[in-house]
């Protein structure tokens, strides 16, 4: 029997406005807002929903805002009778995957990841890090690449094994920039800069990962009632005590996410609905499988759009 996965987007996806029809129209979508304000003790609701874009884009605001509205739209289909079997989030998405999957509490989620991007800024200081997206690059000669840069003094690594031929790379400024010349000389069709404040999924992020191991041992978890893809292992874990070593791991590890699709691809599911702003997985979705049925819903024309055909196979 077909199966229904809900995903979660991270860090890119956030834009001024982001949940608004939804909090306009829907009571019960509005007080996932008001508790993120509650639980924070500052406004992020007006950040969403009037920006400043710079401000917001800041991994400590952009991390608790996209949490936010990705919950906020699958408690919204869970209340239109939409339940996934699977649920899996990219990076930060993550995180609202396990709020979907009820391992985390909706309020101490918002906090963590508040907290994480805190740590994550605080790790490495502005311009000491980079990340950069490698196109139409083999994965083994881009790790080969890396690898050698990293032993010779600047570390870089692989940080997001998006899509086939989407690679993004992360590390010292250094490194990244070396990697970059390098990849191209080797047959990459580009090397881009990312505009990011930080080196993610790098071994740089350490420092970050030990401060949120020290926060996640003071929060509650409970065994995932939907199984998650975790981002580390590209595989199912439903376990709290796993869930809650691998999100450490994740800080400085690669985020598998085509292997991830490949997973829940494996284990019967052909229907995504990408539960947040933008259409940044349903993209990387489609290139790792033509066949899989994509929906990103982002706002209520989306959602609509998604129920009315959800009827038909419901």
């Amino acid at each position: 029997m077909s199966k229904l996965a809900f995903v979660f987007p991270g860090q890119g996806s956030q834009a001024v406005g982001m949940g608004k029809e939804f909090t306009e129209k829907d009571e019960a979508s509005k007080q996932f807002m008001q508790q993120a304000d509650e639980a924070l003790g500052f406004e992020l609701s007006k950040l969403m929903l009037e920006g400043p874009q710079d401000e917001l884009t800041l991994t400590y605001n952009a991390q608790p805002a996209l949490l936010t509205v990705g919950a906020m739209i699958a408690a919204r289909l869970e209340r239109e009778g939409i339940t996934p079997d699977y649920s899996a989030g990219h990076s930060l998405g993550e995180y609202t995957a396990l709020v979907e999957s009820k391992v985390l509490t909706f309020e101490d989620a918002v906090v963590a990841v508040h907290k994480r991007g805190l740590y994550m800024n605080e790790a490495v200081p502005a311009g000491k890090g980079a990340m950069a997206a490698i196109l139409g690059m083999d994965r083994d000669v881009l790790e080969s690449i890396t690898q050698n840069i990293t032993e010779s003094g600047d570390p870089v690594q692989p940080a997001n094994l998006n899509c086939p031929g989407q690679i993004v790379i992360s590390g010292a400024k250094a490194g990244v920039d070396k990697a970059c010349i390098a990849l191209k000389e080797a047959g990459a069709k580009r090397a881009l800069p990312l505009n990011v404040s930080g080196p993610f999924h790098s071994v740089l992020m350490q420092p970050a990962a030990a401060e949120l191991e020290k926060t996640l041992a003071g929060i509650e978890m409970k065994d995932a009632e939907i199984p998650v893809i975790a981002n580390v292992t590209a595989d199912v874990v439903t376990e709290q005590q796993e869930i809650k070593k691998l999100l450490v791991e994740q800080l400085y590890s690669p985020v598998r996410w085509e292997e991830s699709v490949e997973k829940l691809l494996e284990l019967g599911v052909t229907r995504f609905v990408e539960c947040g702003p933008g259409k940044v997985l349903s993209g990387l979705i489609r290139k790792i499988d033509r066949t899989a049925t994509v929906y990103p819903v982002y706002d209520e024309e989306s959602l609509q759009k998604f129920l009315e055909e959800a009827k038909e196979w419901s």
